[in-house]
């Protein structure tokens, strides 16, 4: 497999190796998945600039044709993705032609009448055809990892893939051999990057030699505190963290976090950092363009950001700046609870939810101040996003990723400090000087997250994975010799 340029030796002018290149995630929806759904295609746009020919954003959730073609029609208007061909659903691509599918699995025999004794979901065709009977599970976290078979309904007989994940090789596998054939090259490597977990878990068995596969980290595995990197992890992240030896690569968003899980669990030699990416934009505003007193916040209203408690620390900043203001942007199902706690705190003629927002940068640049209360990050594009226009962040600190992003230009402050909160964006609020010096370092600290920036650690990462053999592939052979 050739490269131009070695990974040992990436610079400007490399570029990854020639293999094809797809990114997948269960959905992948604006106004769904919060930043997730930025990240994804953002990556995607970072991969097509480093070399990648025509990559792919993939998704496997079950929503309507229509729907999916909605959120690629809006990824498109939002600037993420160039044409709505870039993403695909594989639903959208059963109902379009199931003719792929009809090879795949072995003969079902009697496995159909056992499977219909469970509760079935039928797809069918665009001319309405039965193709697929898929198993329907209820309240179970790991659907994903049954073998409860899924029926593919083919003109010469049924046939069985062994559960989701047979079902998710075989498309994968469509895919690839597509593309090897446009190429002429049967051997051709396929670089499949995970961004879900269950994804990963589903195909950690994909044993075939010409695949690689990458999996990136979105958020923290830390439990509830969140700040414990010695605490028991439960659940979804304890299967996966079971599985990391298995992936060509893990692209972890920041070092701590890469650093705390190798020291606990162990680097098998695939760890990487590679953070997500942002645009700098133009040259943000001069202080004397800013309201001096306006903070801002932008962010899903969800509990990891625990915005109860940025309001709270507000309470405080206005005993002290009662001309200060505070705008809240955006959505999510503690919008109402949080205009509850408004009203409660009496800070309602200087708090504002405003809810979702597509006009960030003017946003930012009418600001003095950005506040983020997260109690956890992976990243914490936002906080990137908002010092690439000049503003200053206070902010927790959180594990992951406000310490890596804010730098020198922002205050932390320990997880959860309301007082210590209050305090930081009193001082800047009061302090104009300290506050423009912040500031006029906040653009440098914004530029380790830009394309330029993170490229060449996507290359080197994804580099070691192609030029490797696979890790399943390597593990069967032993496993076997």
């Amino acid at each position: 497999m050739g490269v131009n340029g070695g990974a040992s030796d990436v610079g400007p002018g490399h570029l990854l190796p020639d293999a094809d290149y797809l990114l997948l995630g269960s959905r992948v929806a604006l106004g769904l998945d919060g930043g997730f759904a930025v990240a994804v295609p953002t990556r995607l746009r970072l991969l097509a600039s480093a070399g990648a020919p025509d990559p792919l954003q993939l998704s496997v959730d079950g929503a309507a044709v229509d729907v999916h073609e909605a959120q690629r029609r809006a990824f498109v208007d939002a600037g993420l993705l160039e044409r709505v061909e870039q993403a695909r659903n594989l639903f959208d691509d059963i109902v379009a032609d199931p003719s792929w599918l009809f090879a795949a699995g072995e003969p079902a025999g009697d496995t159909e009448a056992s499977a219909a004794a469970g509760e079935q979901r039928i797809v069918t065709d665009a001319p309405g055809r039965r193709v697929l009977s898929l198993p329907v599970f209820r309240d179970d976290p790991e659907w994903h990892l049954s073998d409860a078979p899924v029926i593919v309904h083919a003109p010469g007989g049924d046939r069985a893939l062994r559960g989701f994940r047979g079902l998710y090789t075989a498309w994968l596998t469509h895919l690839a051999d597509e593309r090897r054939a446009a190429a002429g090259d049967p051997d051709r490597i396929l670089v499949v990057i995970i961004e879900s977990r269950q994804i990963g878990e589903a195909l950690v068995d994909w044993e075939d030699p010409r695949v690689r596969l990458v999996h990136t980290v979105h958020n923290s595995h830390l439990p509830e505190p969140y700040d414990n990197p010695d605490a028991a992890v439960a659940g979804m992240w304890r299967r996966w963290l079971a599985t990391i030896d298995r992936y060509d690569a893990v692209l972890w968003p920041t070092a701590a976090q890469r650093d705390e899980v190798a020291a606990r669990f162990g680097d098998p030699g695939t760890f990487h950092v590679v953070p997500n990416t942002i645009e700098l934009g133009a040259e943000p505003p001069e202080a004397a363009s800013r309201d001096p007193r306006r903070v801002v916040m932008l962010g899903r209203l969800a509990p990891q950001k625990r915005v109860d408690l940025a309001l709270r620390a507000w309470a405080r900043v206005i005993e002290a700046v009662p001309d200060a203001r505070l705008d809240v942007y955006g959505d999510g199902p503690l919008r109402g609870e949080l205009q509850g706690l408004v009203e409660e705190l009496g800070v309602a003629a200087s708090v504002t939810l405003h809810g979702p927002t597509g006009e960030r940068d003017a946003i930012l640049d009418r600001a003095a101040l950005f506040l983020t209360s997260t109690a956890f990050e992976g990243q914490g594009l936002s906080i990137a996003e908002a010092l690439a226009r000049g503003l200053p962040v206070v902010s927790f600190d959180a594990r992951y990723g406000p310490r890596e992003a804010v730098g020198d230009a922002g205050i932390l402050v320990p997880p959860g400090d309301v007082a210590g909160l209050a305090d930081a964006v009193i001082g800047l609020l009061q302090d104009d000087a300290r506050r423009a010096e912040l500031s006029s370092r906040a653009r440098r600290a914004a530029a380790a997250f830009s394309p330029d920036a993170v490229r060449p650690a996507l290359i080197d990462a994804l580099g070691a994975a192609v030029e490797a053999p696979s890790r399943r592939a390597r593990r069967t052979e032993v496993a076997t010799s």
